[in-house]
């Protein structure tokens, strides 16, 4: 008698089988195609949530992370007065262009500032065509994202355009009671224009928030964009990020990401170099405390010949937390001539804290400069002795040389506005960690 094996099959997890049930609930409610909708959720269901067999995954066990599914925020929402959005955003409420406010992922036109701006279109997912296009083979964070999300910004600038300011785009959970927050972004930077988007995530309150956002950008020919993201006030959050960004011939891409003690954090960054001589100029800055996991996993994909990337990424931990970089730069054959660059340094304040670096480099051509580096170390007692001998106190001196650290990473974000308000962000907390 013979036995045929049965196929091994991955039991749901509580928030896997939760997802589900809130899926059907949720979807009459969402703006785009529902069939759309049904297929990004089957494509999560087939693999559920990613764990730490998966490679990519292998630093942040997100199947025993999410322990719970909260329910989607809800489209009635508690009142937010206009000062608490101010006070929200902190340094960032300076910074001038249009905005667009989101509360509890759904777009709030009282706390907006939209007026029309020659070459530049703006509109919100649940109102745009095709808001909800089919996911296709992606990610299951990913997948999950294209099924329930339930607005975002949708903005062209177009051809030759050049817009004065920059667009701030906020993402606020006002917190009242546990919940999921689901927003998409699109962008698309026609060719020979040029634009700078803020993207924000604030926390109003102290209730546990899950995070699921997602950003596609499409960077014309000879385009250049400045696109910088930063959480604020969502400490013991989960925020799970996607950036999809593809750059076309001659275009320039400069990036900056600021994560401060945000609870579980996690950015995917995918970058495609599609045109000749397209730029890359990425930097990054992890703040951590306490039980924080900051996971900051990205693919640089050189595409086209010419190619020039530069990846900066800069961590500072206290206590238990632990941050993640995995950088992996892939260069196809028909990439020659390419210059990639990848650093990574991580400032240990605390012996429990724990840094894990993995850079990469898949190499196909033959005329390449390309390099990576990680390094990690703590504080040196020398050069706070050398303060010292000058008269500066301790706890300034640890504030000046946290401060000088992530500097550099700060420095590479092109417009003054933004760098001053990372800068006083970064302050804030560097001060807090240096007393």
């Amino acid at each position: 008698m013979s036995m045929t094996p049965a196929t091994p099959t991955q039991l749901k997890t509580k928030a896997e089988a939760a997802y589900a049930e809130q899926f059907e609930s949720a979807l009459a409610g969402l703006p785009g195609a529902a069939d759309a909708r049904r297929a990004a959720f089957g494509r999560f269901t087939a693999q559920g949530l990613p764990h730490r067999r998966l490679e990519e995954w292998k630093y942040t066990d997100l199947r025993a992370a999410v322990k719970e599914a909260l329910p989607p925020a809800p489209a009635a929402r508690a009142a937010v007065a206009a000062n608490e959005v101010t006070a929200a955003l902190g340094p960032l409420a300076v910074i001038d262009g249009p905005r667009l406010v989101f509360i509890d992922g759904h777009f709030s036109a009282e706390h907006s500032v939209a007026s029309a701006i020659a070459g530049l279109s703006i509109a919100t997912l649940a109102n745009a065509a095709g808001a909800s296009a089919p996911a296709g083979d992606v990610p299951a964070t990913v997948a999950l994202n294209h099924a329930f999300a339930s607005d975002g910004a949708v903005v062209e600038v177009m051809a030759g355009a050049k817009p004065t300011g920059s667009l701030v785009i906020v993402f606020l959970s006002t917190a009242v009671r546990p919940a999921t927050i689901t927003t998409r972004n699109i962008i698309i930077v026609g060719a020979d224009a040029a634009a700078s988007v803020v993207e924000v995530h604030a926390q109003i309150g102290t209730a546990s928030t899950h995070t699921n956002t997602s950003t596609k950008l499409q960077i014309g020919d000879r385009a250049v964009v400045d696109h910088a993201k930063v959480i604020i006030g969502a400490s013991g959050a989960i925020h799970l990020a996607n950036w999809d960004v593809s750059i076309g011939t001659d275009a320039l891409y400069r990036p900056a990401q600021l994560t401060p003690s945000c609870g579980l954090a996690r950015h995917d960054v995918n970058v495609t170099l599609n045109g000749r001589n397209g730029k890359l100029d990425f930097s990054g800055i992890a703040l951590g405390r306490g039980s924080d996991h900051i996971d900051t996993t990205m693919v640089i994909h050189h595409v086209a010949p010419g190619c020039e990337s530069r990846e900066l990424f800069k961590t500072i931990l206290d206590g238990n937390a632990r941050a993640v970089f995995q950088g992996k730069v892939i260069v196809d054959k028909d990439a020659q001539k390419t210059d990639g660059k990848q650093m990574a340094k991580a400032l240990m304040l605390s012996p429990n804290a724990e840094f894990d670096s993995k850079p990469e480099l898949e190499i196909y051509a033959d005329d390449v400069a390309c390099g990576h580096g990680s390094t990690c170390a703590e504080i040196d007692p020398d050069l706070i002795f050398y303060c010292r001998s000058r008269g500066i106190p301790e706890a300034q001196a640890r504030a000046l040389l946290l401060e000088s650290f992530v500097g550099d990473a700060i420095d590479m974000t092109d417009r003054p506005d933004i760098r001053r308000a990372f800068t006083e962000i970064a302050q804030a907390w560097l001060t807090h960690k240096s007393a």
